[in-house]
């Protein structure tokens, strides 16, 4: 029986490592390191006034670009918090998650041919959605133990057809967290190349030991070039919500929340009134607390990765922490993480899934979102590992 044939667009998409691992740790009832659903409870405050919004009627289509209490109250902490002077009008478009925003942004600046610089270790959501519309990547390599890179190299990186550089700060699955000499080194590579740069600061409120978080778009030369993308997924534990947002000049956010209704049309609009009371009434030291309870979580973590013969590369933010699985057995990084479950039934994703090349071969991401007691377990059964 004959049947009609699959497009070719999209023919590279195969299930990533990410939600690979999810599935298989599922299978063996293990404890998922690997996906970051960040299973740790949600703000009261943000389910009250979720709750509250369905039973007051927001229910139904926002505007193509969000509620205006969500688009006033990110924009004030955009203006306050991170020195990104928008004002929600025609700057700034609510997104269904951070990823979305990405998809869109692409959408709106890039032209198939196009290429864009990705540090690497990247986010191979970036790199994919890069594939997609059929835009190259143009790796820079990021080195531990600081994940530094050359400023050298990322000019050698850029090409005739580069349109952009994307910045995730802090880095999934690395952690680092890019200080403002380097944000200054982009800068001067986008100011001479003409190039846009677009930011993931989905992690921004998990920054680690005294360091503090600076957006690209604050930086005065980088400030008409720059698209700020972030989200409250993993801030408020609200990974199934799928409330996110872009920020920047208004000619590119236009496109951007055209393309944004185009697609997925809104946001969930009660879940977007719940994320705006948060943002309203959460005070200073719920954020400061999340950084210091994620930081004793990445401690204990990253102690038995490193009492269990597999030496952490220590995060300064995110969640996540890559580490090295040499001793175990396998020719690959998926050999080893497929080991790794088996024996001790802790999911990581393979490394190999934030590298084009071998450098991700002996090692795994684990996410450390989890709560106390799935934690302590995951550390003990690392420490029987054979």
């Amino acid at each position: 029986m004959k049947h009609p044939r699959l497009g070719n667009r999209m023919r590279f998409l195969v299930q990533s490592e990410i939600r690979h691992m999810t599935i298989e740790c599922t299978r063996v009832s293990g404890i998922n390191m690997s996906q970051g659903v960040c299973d740790t409870p949600v703000p009261e405050v943000v389910r009250r006034a979720a709750q509250a919004a369905i039973d007051e009627g927001v229910n139904t289509y926002t505007r193509y670009d969000g509620l205006p209490g969500l688009r006033a109250a990110i924009a004030k902490r955009l203006r306050e918090r991170n020195g990104i002077p928008v004002t929600g009008e025609g700057d700034l478009v609510v997104t269904s998650g951070s990823s979305s925003a990405f998809y869109g942004a692409c959408l709106a600046i890039l032209d198939p041919g196009d290429d864009v610089v990705l540090f690497e270790p990247y986010y191979g959501y970036h790199a994919q959605t890069l594939t997609a519309v059929g835009v190259e990547a143009r790796f820079v390599p990021m080195r531990p133990p600081e994940w530094s890179f050359d400023p050298a190299e990322l000019e050698r990186a850029v090409g005739p057809r580069t349109r952009a550089i994307v910045v995730n700060t802090p880095v999934n699955p690395c952690g680092k967290v890019f200080e403002e000499r380097e944000l200054e080194a982009i800068a001067d590579v986008a100011e001479r190349h003409d190039l846009f740069v677009i930011t993931d600061e989905i992690y921004e409120h998990f920054v680690f030991d005294g360091r503090t978080h600076t957006s690209p778009g604050s930086l005065p030369r980088l400030r008409d070039r720059t698209i700020t993308i972030g989200g409250f997924s993993k801030t408020f534990s609200i990974t199934g919500w799928r409330i996110g947002f872009s920020a920047g000049p208004p000619a590119y956010l236009e496109r951007l929340g055209y393309i944004n209704d185009l697609v997925y049309i809104c946001a969930p609009a009660p879940l977007q009134q719940g994320v705006a009371r948060a943002l309203e009434v959460l005070p200073p030291s719920f954020y400061t607390d999340l950084s210091a309870e994620y930081q004793a979580k990445r401690d204990t973590f990253c102690a038995a990765l490193s009492k269990a013969g597999l030496p952490p590369h220590v995060p300064q933010g995110a969640y996540y922490v890559l580490a090295d699985l040499s001793r175990l057995p396998g020719e690959t990084s998926k050999d080893r993480v497929m080991h790794l479950l088996a024996e001790a039934r802790v999911a990581a994703v393979p490394g190999s899934a934030f590298y084009s090349g071998s450098d991700g071969d002996h090692l795994a991401r684990f996410c450390f979102a989890k709560t106390k007691e799935d934690l302590a377990e995951a550390c003990r059964r690392l420490g029987r590992l054979s």
